[in-house]
C-alpha cells in the first residue's frame, strides 16, 4: 500500500481544487453568445428569439450603420421595447452591444464618433446590458501612436458617462494587449477594457494565448471567437488551450461567436460552431 505524507495529501487537496474551479469556470462562468450581424440580423429583433432557437446563451446586438432621422437605427423606444420583450419571452438575455456606425465614423479620429458611442452608452444602459463595443478596424484601424493616445483621450471625456451608466466600453481593434492597455491607461476609466477577439489577433500575430493570460480577467469584458472562413476547429486556431487560458485566468462572461455562415445553411452553420465550442468547454472539466 502506497504511504501518503502530508504533503502529498495537501498536493492532492490543491490539485483537486483547482480541476474543480477549472470544471466550474467552463462550465458555468464562460457563456456563449451569438452576434446579430452574424445572423444577418443587425440592428433587427429576430435575432433575439433566432439565437435563443439555436441555442445560444446570449445575443449581441448592433444598433446599426445607416441612420434614421439622423439617429441610430434602434434608438427608438419601441424597438428597444421589443428587444426587452423577446429577451424576456424567449428567455435568453441580451449580452452585449456594438456600435458599429463607428465602421463610419471612427473614434481615432471623426468628430462624430463621441456622439454614436455616447447614445450607444444610452442605449445599451436601456438594453439592460452592459457591455458596449466599441470596433476600430477598415480605414478606422488604430496604426501608430498618436491614434492611439487620441483615442485614450476620447475615452477620457466619455468614461464618467460610462460609469455613471454602468456600462463597460470594450475596445476591439488589431493591435496588441500591451497597446490596448495603454489605451486604457490613458483613458484613465476603469469601464474601458478589451474586447478580445482571438480571430483578430491570431491574424494580426500575435500569441493568443499568451495575450489572454497577461491581459487577466480584469482587463477583459468579453470575447469573439472566430476562425474565418473555417468553422470553428477546422481552421489554423486550436480553441482548447484558448478555453483552458479563459478558464485558468478566472473569466466569467461571455464569449460571442462571431464566425461566418453560407446563407443558405446559417443555421446548421451556427449549431455546429456552437457544438464544436461547447465540446471544447466539457473537456476542461
Amino acid at each position: 500500500m502506497p504511504h501518503f505524507t502530508r504533503r502529498d495529501l495537501i498536493r492532492a487537496l490543491a490539485a483537486a481544487g483547482l480541476s474543480t474551479r477549472l470544471a466550474f469556470s467552463a462550465k458555468e462562468q464562460l457563456r456563449i453568445g451569438v452576434t446579430d450581424w452574424n445572423l444577418n440580423l443587425g440592428a433587427d429583433p429576430a435575432a433575439v428569439p433566432l439565437a435563443s432557437r439555436l441555442g445560444f446563451e446570449g445575443v449581441q446586438i448592433s444598433f446599426g450603420r445607416k441612420l434614421v432621422d439622423n439617429k441610430l437605427p434602434v434608438d427608438n423606444p419601441e424597438t428597444i421595447a421589443r428587444y426587452l420583450a423577446l429577451s424576456k419571452q424567449y428567455k435568453i438575455p441580451i449580452d452585449g452591444t456594438c456600435v458599429d456606425r463607428l465602421h463610419t465614423n471612427g473614434l481615432k479620429s471623426d468628430p462624430l464618433a463621441p456622439k454614436w458611442v455616447s447614445d450607444s452608452i444610452r442605449l445599451t444602459k436601456a438594453l439592460e446590458t452592459r457591455v458596449l463595443l466599441l470596433p476600430f478596424f477598415g480605414k478606422w484601424a488604430l496604426e501608430n501612436t498618436a491614434e492611439m493616445d487620441f483615442v485614450g483621450d476620447a475615452l477620457r471625456e466619455l468614461g464618467p458617462e460610462a460609469e455613471k451608466a454602468g456600462i463597460i466600453l470594450g475596445l476591439e481593434d488589431t493591435i496588441s494587449a500591451e497597446n490596448n492597455v495603454r489605451i486604457m491607461e490613458r483613458s484613465r476609466s476603469k469601464n474601458v477594457l478589451v474586447y478580445y477577439d482571438v480571430g483578430n489577433s491570431t491574424k494580426a500575430g500575435f500569441d493568443v494565448v499568451k495575450e489572454i493570460r497577461w491581459l487577466g480577467k480584469d482587463r477583459i469584458c468579453q470575447f469573439h471567437f472566430k476562425d474565418n472562413p473555417h468553422y470553428l476547429g477546422e481552421g489554423d486556431i486550436q480553441f482548447a488551450p484558448i478555453i483552458h487560458a479563459i478558464c485558468d485566468i478566472g473569466f466569467s462572461g461571455y464569449a460571442n461567436l462571431e464566425t461566418d455562415a453560407h446563407p443558405d445553411t446559417l443555421e446548421a452553420d451556427m449549431r455546429r460552431n456552437l457544438l464544436y465550442i461547447r465540446q471544447i468547454i466539457e473537456q476542461q472539466a
